[in-house]
This record gives structure tokens, C-alpha cells and sequence, in this order.
């Protein structure tokens, strides 16, 4: 029988799941999807994730795949599936893509927003889904640092450790940032924008912390652009937390 590659388009709240990537004994948004699909399929599944996402982060875009010999049309696995997955996991989309379609391999570039509340007071409808900072924040100096992370660079001051073989081939820690932006949704949220060709782990988290430091007056601009030429995790800002994060798109 011939088989079909299946690509998805997900969307999922994070925060009750220990990321994306399946782990023995947690639970994980690959793991229940590939729990659902094997289901319908009655088959053993593998589901490839456009990259992996962290406990307690966010996805509106999510994009993953996988191969199977099921009939199934795209509008049966859509709606089967969102009948099967809990409550905080959406099938958003489903398409059959072309053989050659790999969801991590294939993509070409990513785009993340990072909410933050500013203020006294959060309203608790918000707390799973930014990151709350009390104290005033200098936005035009966190602005001002965002021109020295555009362009191609080694972000290896925004890594987390350990995140890379280093022995592995590859590219590295260099990375392409095409658009980074502060937009103000309202008088008491400030939001991120970043849009690149490939993420390193926990990479726009820290970028966000680090520009937090900024706003904070804890860092300044010329300090910021040292942080990005040092290479160094150590001489960056800590790492947001993760509520605030949300993978919106995958580009193909």
C-alpha cells in the first residue's frame, strides 16, 4: 500500500506539558499526538515537530509530519484527531504534502512573540501566557539594542548550555535574524516579535531576558552589543520564563 506523508499544523497550550519532544513517563504534545494518531492508523507512528518547543511554551503555528499507509482523508485525520486530543492540542490544518516534505528539515525560517505584562498587578487570566514585570521598563533602550542582533551571527551568547554537540557538523551557533520588533498591544502589555531563519534552544528566551536587563537599566545598549560579539552564555542576561513564549509560524 503506498504511503502517504501527512503534514500537520498544530496549535497547543503548553503549560501542563514537559515540551515537545516525546520523554518516557512525561507528558508531551509529540507524545499524545502520536498516541492519538497510532489510534486512528493503527499503525506506529514517528511524528517529526518543526523544531522543539520547551515546558510550558506556547505554539499558535506549529507544523509537524508523518508517513503512513492509512486511507484516511485530511478531513477525517483533522477532525478525528481534534476529537481525540485534550482540550489544550488543536489540529489546525491538515495537507498531504510531497514525499520529500520533512516539518524540521524543509522549513526555512521561524517566527516567535514574547508577551510581557507590565504593571503592579497581572490579571490572572494572563499568568500562563506572559511574564509578569512590576517595574517600569526602558523600551526605547531595549529598542535600541535590537539593530545588533539583525543579520547573520553566532548566538552562542544566547544559548543554552549544552544544547549542541559540538563535535557534530553543522552550522553551528550561527543563526540568521531577519525582523526583531516591540509592538505595545495595550497600555500594560509590551510584546516581542522575532523572526529568523533558525532558533538554538532557549535562544529568544534569553534574548528576552537579557533585553529585560536593559529595560531594567541593569545592562546598557553598548552592553548588549558586547553580549552579542562575546559568544559567551555567561556575560548574557537570565533566561525568561517560558509562559511568555509563543511559536507562531513555521516558514516553508
Amino acid at each position: 500500500m503506498t504511503s502517504r506523508n501527512i503534514k500537520l499544523t498544530i496549535a497547543f497550550d503548553g503549560t501542563h506539558y514537559s515540551g515537545w519532544q516525546r520523554q518516557p513517563d512525561q507528558s508531551t504534545i509529540q507524545g499524545s499526538l502520536e498516541k492519538k494518531i497510532a489510534v486512528m492508523t493503527r499503525e506506529e507512528i514517528v511524528l517529526h515537530g518543526a523544531g522543539r518547543t520547551d515546558a510550558g511554551v506556547h505554539a499558535l503555528g506549529m507544523v509537524a509530519n508523518f508517513t503512513t499507509a492509512s486511507q484516511i482523508p485530511c478531513p477525517g485525520f483533522m477532525a478525528g484527531l481534534n476529537s481525540l486530543l485534550e482540550d489544550d492540542i488543536r489540529i489546525l490544518a491538515v495537507e498531504e504534502a510531497d514525499p520529500s516534505f520533512h516539518a524540521r528539515r524543509s522549513a526555512t525560517g521561524k517566527c516567535y512573540f514574547y508577551r510581557m505584562d507590565i504593571g503592579g498587578v497581572m490579571l490572572p487570566t494572563r499568568r500562563l501566557y506572559s511574564t509578569h514585570v512590576k517595574t517600569f521598563l526602558d523600551v526605547v533602550s531595549m529598542e535600541k539594542c535590537l539593530p545588533f542582533i539583525l543579520g547573520r551571527h553566532d548566538f552562542s551568547s544566547f544559548e543554552a548550555a549544552g544544547s549542541r554537540d559540538p563535535a557534530l557538523p553543522g552550522r553551528g551557533a550561527v543563526r540568521e535574524i531577519y525582523s526583531a520588533s516591540f509592538q505595545r498591544t495595550d497600555a500594560t502589555r509590551l510584546c516581542f516579535t522575532i523572526h529568523g531563519d533558525g532558533f538554538l534552544r532557549h535562544m529568544v528566551r534569553n534574548i528576552v531576558g537579557t533585553l529585560l536587563e536593559i529595560g531594567k537599566a541593569r545592562l546598557t545598549v553598548n552592553g548588549f552589543r558586547d553580549i552579542v560579539a562575546a559568544r559567551d552564555r555567561s556575560a548574557a542576561g537570565p533566561t525568561a520564563p517560558a509562559s511568555g513564549l509563543f511559536l507562531r509560524e513555521v516558514f516553508y
